[in-house]
């Protein structure tokens, strides 16, 4: 194959089952800073992705793929056999796709090229799209979490949540939900939404039209992401990290509220009761309070 493009490369795969090129492109929006798909029509001469485990952000995300690609553009993608790796071949040949599948180790892996001319590339990206969900009247998209249903721990800090007052940030902010709640104070002067996701972030601009809103795609476990001097912080943080439980996450938040909020400031979170995070508040706030357990569901109050 001639190259005349760059190359590209969405989320980690493993480096010891498949190759990745040098400088590739990374496209997975759960990197901030990467690059978009939908802004690469035919430039790619390459891209490996490690897919999404869901089916419908899966080949949301193999649709945009093959679009990037230019005609005859080599294309791999590889997922665990249990979170999509079995359908795989399925799919791609839905998309018009002449597929070649090995295992390895876990995985199956898929090598393709894009068809001069794929089918149904517009059904699944329209599926796969952003949208107003009418049960949560906010907007939304496959891939985010709990993309169409409001959050257990997230409905039940929202209930216990007092007016909050000065500068704040929403860690982990999704699309936007705790955000109305934090916001239909009057006291409020700033509220910065930080999510990892991208399209959490599309969406929330969405959702949140407030001139007191901020919003960052960043990554909270690394410094200096977030503002500093905080009047309070409100989250529920994640406890997974590609699929599999990671407490460490949890506690990485707290750590980060607890350097940018200022003395006094407060953080206001809300998580599954199993989730050890009381000695993490303990050692790193003056006042702890366990505000209300129930349901499966805790909410903490720290004071700085």
């Amino acid at each position: 194959m001639t190259k005349t493009g760059a190359d590209g490369v969405y989320g980690t795969p493993p480096v010891e089952i498949v190759d990745v090129a040098r400088g590739a492109i990374q496209f997975s929006p759960l990197m901030p800073g990467a690059a978009r798909l939908d802004e690469y029509d035919g430039r790619l001469d390459s891209i490996v992705m490690l897919a999404p485990p869901g089916t419908i952000e899966r080949r949301h995300e193999m649709a945009r793929a093959l679009l990037a690609l230019r005609a005859g553009g080599a294309f791999t993608v590889l997922a665990p056999r249990d979170k999509g790796g079995s359908r795989l071949v399925k799919e791609l040949e839905a998309f018009g796709c002449a597929v070649q599948e090995a295992p390895k180790r876990h995985f199956r892996i898929c090598w393709t090229e894009r068809p001069a001319d794929p089918v149904r590339l517009a059904d699944a990206i329209a599926d796969g799209a952003p949208r107003l969900v009418a049960e949560l009247g906010l907007w939304s998209q496959p891939g985010v979490f709990s993309w169409n249903r409001i959050d257990p721990g997230s409905a039940l800090l929202t209930r216990v949540l007092p007016a909050l007052s000065g500068r704040g940030a929403d860690l982990g902010a999704g699309i936007g939900y705790l955000a109305h709640t934090v916001l239909a104070s009057p006291a409020v002067s700033e509220l910065t939404l930080v999510d990892i996701d991208r399209r959490a972030i599309d969406v929330a601009r969405r959702n949140v039209d407030d001139s007191r809103a901020r919003f960052a795609w960043a990554d909270v476990r690394k410094a200096d992401t977030l503002p500093s001097g905080l009047d309070f912080i409100v989250m529920n943080p994640p406890f997974h990290d590609g699929g599999a439980e990671d407490r460490t996450l949890g506690q990485a938040f707290i750590r980060r509220a607890s350097e940018s909020l200022a003395k006094g400031g407060t953080l206001w979170l809300t998580a599954n009761r199993h989730l050890p995070y009381e000695e993490g508040l303990r050692t790193l706030f003056k006042h702890v309070a366990l505000v209300v357990d129930e349901g499966g569901y805790k909410v903490y109050e720290a004071r700085k």
